[in-house]
């Protein structure tokens, strides 16, 4: 008996996916939790397994096909396509194993099975490519399929209908008209620049950010406080306890675990910045889970150390480096990334700066991390080189006025200035 493959939950305000791509086709053998097929979501990107072993009878969404919790997207049948019954072999013909029935074929007698007349209008072809067959009224026996086992798929389908507009247009140009010609409802695409072009789709992740970053800048009034801080106390901390560190806990010391910590205590101090606006209310967050921005391949994701107040050096230089490996590995969860109340993105390590983070709706807060400069500074009267770092803090002038935000970051620069401050913290 078939067994369905259907769309898993897919999380908390993930409400549809994109096929992305099957990893196995129709005729392969699968293996119970083996990989069929990888869904796009707006925020990671979600393996569906087999849930028992056989062969991939059908696919029911192709790639690019956009499904919902639920949905069917494939079909698995025992190996061979028929399940034998009573302890029975399948029926055999000539010394041959039976042709496998296809669907919809009537049920058979005696010990030789016949496969089922071929349907002449359900040609092999592609849910996609099928609905699009019958939208322009096309017969797909014309259409010759680059698929498994000569397949129809979507790009046939369009290469074929690309095709044949040249081809009406001609006739249509060509024919007698008693009336003007009706001006074209939709302007004419652009034409290919003889240079070159690449034309790619927007994943979902890339459409999603596109997305949010843009409601942002509509719904928050998004300003941003620049200050620079004297790296010199942490990188010296740092060179000390480096070793020690590294042998103790497995891990290096790095400035991520400073500034949380710093965040922490200015966020303690500055509770409006570590808030959400719910209609007409404010909610001020006793938690602080912090984002950290990481950079991976489909676009910039946000994953969560929680409760960072209550984690120690190690323990969060350990937590980012994990979601870190996992962002590049493309095996965030969609748990990794829920919430977060307060963002931390470090431009520096790519060579920024100076840059105005945008805000991660719905928090109001966001600090941009920027490269370290070697840089002449006035100490006590006196011109001497240290080693500077810009930082910027972007909020939501909603409900953080201008003097939170500057004394925020201010608090932020004197504890990572003197970082024996974040042990009494």
């Amino acid at each position: 008996m078939p067994v369905e493959v259907r769309v898993p939950p897919l999380g908390e305000s993930v409400t549809e996916a994109t096929v992305a791509s099957w990893l196995k086709q129709v005729g392969d053998v699968v293996e119970a939790g083996e990989p069929l097929v990888e869904l796009e979501t707006d925020k990671v990107n979600v393996d569906v397994a087999a849930e028992r072993s056989g062969v991939l009878a059908e696919i029911v969404h192709a790639t690019g096909d956009t499904v919902h919790p639920g949905d069917v997207l494939a079909t698995v049948t025992e190996a061979g396509g028929v399940a034998a019954t009573d302890g029975q072999a399948p029926a055999q013909t000539n010394g041959q194993a039976a042709p496998t029935p296809t669907a919809g074929a009537a049920p058979v007698s005696g010990t030789t099975a016949l496969p089922s007349p071929p349907i002449q209008d359900r040609p092999h072809a592609s849910p996609v490519a099928l609905r699009m067959a019958d939208e322009h009224g096309l017969d797909l026996s014309q259409v010759a399929g680059s698929g498994t086992a000569g397949r129809v798929t979507r790009a046939d389908v369009e290469q074929f209908l690309a095709a044949q507009r040249p081809a009406a247009s001609a006739q249509a140009a060509s024919a007698p008209t008693a009336t003007p010609a009706t001006p074209a409802q939709t302007p004419a695409a652009r034409p290919a620049d003889p240079r070159g072009e690449e034309r790619t789709r927007m994943s979902r992740r890339r459409q999603t950010i596109a997305m949010r970053l843009l409601e942002a800048q509509r719904t928050a009034a998004m300003l941003t406080t620049f200050n620079e801080v004297d790296m010199s106390a942490v990188m010296a901390l740092r060179l000390q306890r480096r070793e020690a560190f590294q042998q103790r806990h497995g891990i290096g010391l790095g400035f991520m675990s400073f500034f949380t910590k710093a965040a922490v205590a200015a966020l303690r101090a500055f509770p409006n910045i570590n808030a959400e606006i719910q209609g007409d209310e404010i909610v001020r967050k006793q938690y602080y889970d912090i984002g950290i921005a990481v950079a991976a391949a489909e676009g910039l994701v946000v994953p969560i150390v929680r409760d960072a107040d209550r984690k120690s050096f190690a323990e969060i230089e350990r937590t980012i480096a994990q979601l870190a490996e996992k962002a590049r590995n493309n095996t965030l969860t969609l748990e990794d990334l829920r919430g977060g109340s307060f963002t931390i993105t470090n431009g520096g390590v790519f060579g920024s700066l100076l840059s105005t983070p945008i805000l991660s709706p719905p928090q109001v807060g966001i600090l941009g991390m920027h490269t370290i400069k070697q840089r002449p500074v006035a100490v006590e009267g006196e011109v001497v080189i240290r080693p500077m770092m810009y930082l910027a803090l972007s909020y939501d002038h909603r409900i953080v006025d201008g003097q939170e935000a500057v004394q925020f970051l201010v608090r932020i620069k004197d504890l990572i200035e003197d970082p024996t401050g974040l042990l009494l913290e």
